[in-house]
């Protein structure tokens, strides 16, 4: 079975959040059942550069206001269909941002080329390689299930996920006639999306299926509280909605393997993690004390991610003897907290602001816990990772947050089942409670080793999800041919 997947980023090519992560590991994932991925990415210079025996296949003089060509590639063990339209992606850095960090002003334009690209595709634009369905993924391809409506054309199944709600992909009307939709699309039945053209929108309102990346989460935002203005647009829809749980790449991470770490080790050799902690306060500046128990984040420093929440609680973690390493970027202020909290207690935090994924395996292979204290969650990568690492996960009980993470409970440790700690409401009270709780379970070398060994225990792979994927494009293929 033939799937397109459409995405404005994939690992390990293009990178800026879990979005790449899940676009580049579901082809593999999806071979073994069955499914066939070609993913349709945009031509940024970071992907032209990855190309291996690139062919042009289809091209145009004048597409979205300049020329394009389409290239069939394979890079980093993926089947690529890559638009090379330089006047539209040939822009190095950030895919969304300029210099100044602000989105790039044509956005809208970008990501509308990519999504007529993928219903041409669709529609038979290549005739020897039709998909039976496109997978969309966020508000970036959104717009290619509203132009497979407004074709009225025969087409494929469509399947939208959404990795999170926030980002909706809006735009002035002005723009309607420049991306190629009909004036009848500028309504409430269509695309508009309080007055502005909705990418996203047009992605749950024509898609033939919805997918999240939690089931939690796909109750969450059908609700008014999570639904972020599609909550009635949702429940509408709601027999087409459905949470899938994400996974990770368990070959790239795998603490037995990572050559990004200073001690490998397994479930079996699990006192050989002991000089990654090491390792961990030698580059964060942190006091070589194996005693102390190390907290760290891996995250964007956002408000969402609920990092103003994390500095409000550092001095429970500091009076509870702790340290923290912190690796990210994000909102400016949050970011100065970070630093300024470094600088005020030496040897017991250490803040790194940026993103680097040596780093980041490191840190999941040395701490002791990673905070994931978010206000939502779809359903959050980092703490798969930690559980594969041997670190135990204090999250918020959001979203994948509370599907991935069984809380410590009395009755969880008693059966060896707890893989790390909850709390809730995101709170800095309900994060301070938490903190305690976990240095608590640390200080009991039983009990926390117990949820080492159940964390690492757990299947955080794309096995289990790809299945359900295959079985969700096989089902809507098998609709739309009957």
């Amino acid at each position: 079975m033939q799937v397109l997947s459409v995405a404005s980023e994939i690992f390990p090519l293009i990178k800026t959040g879990g979005l790449a992560d899940v676009a580049g590991a579901l082809p593999t994932a999806l071979a073994a059942e069955g499914i066939q991925i070609r993913s349709l990415i945009p031509g940024y210079p970071d992907v032209i550069g990855s190309l291996q025996r690139a062919e042009p296949i289809y091209s145009d003089p004048a597409f979205f206001g300049g020329p394009a060509r389409l290239l069939a590639a394979h890079a980093g063990g993926l089947e690529l269909l890559v638009l090379d339209a330089p006047h539209l992606y040939a822009r190095k850095g950030n895919p969304y941002t300029g210099p100044d960090g602000k989105d790039w002003p044509d956005n809208g334009i970008r990501f509308a080329a990519l999504s007529r690209m993928a219903a041409s595709i669709g529609q038979g634009l290549l005739p020897d390689w039709i998909p039976a369905v496109i997978h969309l993924h966020d508000w970036q391809a959104g717009l290619t299930a509203a132009y497979l409506n407004y074709d009225a054309k025969p087409r494929p199944g469509t399947v939208m996920t959404v990795h999170n709600l926030a980002f909706q992909g809006q735009f002035p009307p002005s723009l309607l006639r420049e991306i190629g939709l009909p004036p009848q699309a500028m309504t409430l039945d269509g695309i508009e999306y309080y007055g502005s053209i909705g990418y996203l929108k047009a992605g749950l309102r024509f898609a033939d299926r919805i997918t999240t990346v939690s089931p939690t989460y796909a109750a969450e935002i059908r609700s008014p509280e999570y639904g972020m203005g599609f909550d009635g647009l949702l429940r509408g829809r709601s027999e087409l909605v459905s949470g899938i749980l994400n996974g990770v790449d368990d070959i790239h991470w795998n603490p037995a393997t990572d050559l990004l770490i200073a001690s490998r080790f397994e479930l079996a050799t699990i006192d050989a993690r002991a000089p990654n902690k090491l390792a961990v306060q030698q580059r964060f500046g942190l006091d070589p004390d194996r005693r102390a128990p190390l907290f760290a984040v891996v995250s964007r420093l956002t408000w969402q991610k609920g990092m103003d929440l994390l500095l409000a609680a550092i001095p429970v973690l500091l009076e509870c003897g702790a340290q923290l390493a912190v690796l990210g970027s994000g909102e400016p202020w949050i970011e100065a907290g970070l630093r300024s909290a470094a600088f005020t207690h030496p040897g017991r935090i250490g803040c790194t602001i940026g993103y680097d994924e040596a780093g980041a395996h490191l840190l999941q292979a040395g701490t002791d816990a990673l905070l994931v204290p978010s206000r939502f969650e779809p359903c959050g990568l980092t703490q798969l990772c930690a559980l594969r690492y041997g670190a135990i996960p204090v999250v918020a009980r959001v979203g994948g947050l509370s599907d991935t993470v069984i809380d410590a409970s009395p009755m969880a440790l008693a059966s060896a089942a707890a893989t790390g700690v909850k709390f809730a409401p995101p709170s800095s009270a309900g994060l301070e409670s938490a903190i305690r709780r976990t240095v608590t379970l640390y200080r009991d070398s039983k009990a926390w080793r117990g949820m080492q060994r159940a964390g690492m225990a757990t299947d955080v792979s794309w096995r289990s999800p790809a299945r359900q994927y295959a079985e969700l494009f096989k089902d809507l293929s098998r609709t739309k041919a009957g």
